[in-house]
């Protein structure tokens, strides 16, 4: 059976919410945090908006000490940080702990280190300005380099890792955690995802012809998964971060608990029929959930909402028949399904973390929050589910489990199901 697992600390840097409350109210509300930037015209791009946090970086001064501080230039890690740490404090805990702690661990994943940290330390040795890149570059542009800060900060001293896998990575970093604890190899693990967008990632994508670039006049409405008039995602950043603990060492200590998580699963479908190095395959897809469901104890009409992947490209069609042949639903039985990335586009490594924290809020909360833009749901979709589980505004109502599941380049597959804390 293994040691339950319940999640007991959030913490959120999102375009739309840069803590908890703030980030609740957007999504209760339909917030959009999609901008017009400037920049991105100039540079020509086709799509000329994102999803960017309004970050203030004299902000982690309340985080980490003045010399972690100094010459720190990595956004991403930035998010981590302040996300890791608002969720380590809502769970209770002292940021500086005494001695190292033992028991706990951290995952945090992500997936392109900061070029623009890169790029600027190596003009600085091109232009002879200096013979190396700098005594704080290399942690900064390692992937584990979050890991590090956020562990270093809390002495954490058990498994310590970042994960990688593309758009899957958040889900696949917080499965890990539930791992450790579920096994025994940790009593407490924070987990979660980052990412920072900059122009150089976001030009990659505009090349590739992915990203939204009809509605840059209108940046709210450039984000619109499952809809006929979507043209492409909107690139996004950010973090999100939880806190997982064994059951008993929560209640232990009185802790409050925001919901279980119950199991997950990850896999890839080989990039084999149908699947390839930007596109799921249909059978992992499909595998990954009902394994989810089965490692989870949770039967398939026990789910209450599905927090989809549902970038708004033409992927978002077959994702929703995946969903229906995976959960054996169909119709006015589906399950209500949303995503988040109407609101905040699509945060790449950040995306299932910072998606995640929004599922176990509505959890928590007893809420379903809207699909922005979707005055036009796709037919095919439309055919199978029925439009009554499409909210296109907030809809209050009991959630008992919801599946939360992302997909990422390499044909790499993650689902979490979290239900709410039953003591029985």
């Amino acid at each position: 059976m293994g040691n339950r697992v319940v999640i007991t600390g959030l913490g959120v840097v999102s375009p739309n919410g840069l803590n908890i409350p703030d980030f609740l109210h957007a999504i209760q509300n339909g917030v959009s945090g999609i901008k017009f930037v400037p920049e991105y015209e100039d540079l020509k791009f086709n799509c000329q908006v994102s999803g960017t946090p309004d970050f203030e970086w004299d902000n982690l001064r309340n985080y980490i000490t003045e010399t972690s501080l100094y010459g720190l230039k990595g956004k991403g890690i930035a998010y981590g940080i302040k996300a890791g740490l608002d969720a380590w404090t809502d769970a209770g805990n002292d940021i500086v702990a005494e001695d190292t702690l033992w028991d706990t661990g951290c995952v945090i994943g992500s997936s392109v280190a900061d070029t623009d940290v890169i790029k600027n330390a190596i003009n600085r040795v091109d232009a002879r300005e200096s013979k190396k890149l700098g005594s704080r570059v290399v942690e900064q542009i390692m992937n584990s380099g979050i890991t590090a800060y956020v562990s270093g900060r809390l002495g954490l001293g058990n498994k310590i890792i970042n994960n990688s896998a593309a758009c899957a990575t958040g889900t696949q970093s917080i499965l890990m955690g539930y791992e450790y604890i579920k096994f025994g190899m940790a009593k407490r693990m924070l987990v979660g995802s980052c990412e920072y967008v900059d122009r150089y990632v976001f030009g990659g994508f505009d090349s590739m012809r992915v990203l939204s670039r009809k509605f840059n006049d209108a940046p709210e409405k450039a984000s619109r998964p499952m809809s006929q008039s979507a043209g492409g995602f909107v690139p996004g950043s950010g973090a999100g971060a939880l806190v997982l603990e064994d059951l008993d060492y929560a209640l232990a200590r009185g802790a409050k608990i925001y919901g279980e998580l119950r199991g997950g699963s990850t896999n890839s479908g080989g990039q084999r029929n149908g699947g390839s190095m930007t596109a799921p395959g249909p059978e992992g897809v499909i595998r990954c959930v009902q394994d989810a469901l089965k490692n989870s104890g949770v039967d398939a009409c026990e789910i209450d909402l599905v927090s989809g992947h549902l970038t708004a490209t033409m992927a978002d069609k077959l994702e929703i028949q995946n969903w229906v042949k995976a959960l054996g639903r169909s119709g006015d039985d589906f399950p209500m399904v949303n995503s988040l990335k109407s609101m905040v586009g699509h945060s790449l490594s950040a995306a299932g973390s910072i998606e995640t924290v929004a599922a176990v809020l509505q959890l928590k909360h007893n809420f379903v929050h809207p699909n922005l833009n979707l005055e036009d749901p796709i037919p095919e979709i439309l055919d199978i589910i029925g439009a009554n589980n499409l909210p296109v505004t907030k809809v209050d109502r009991e959630i008992n489990a919801v599946a939360k599941a992302n997909f990422g380049f390499g044909d790499v597959n993650s689902c979490l199901i979290i239900s709410k804390y039953n003591d029985n």
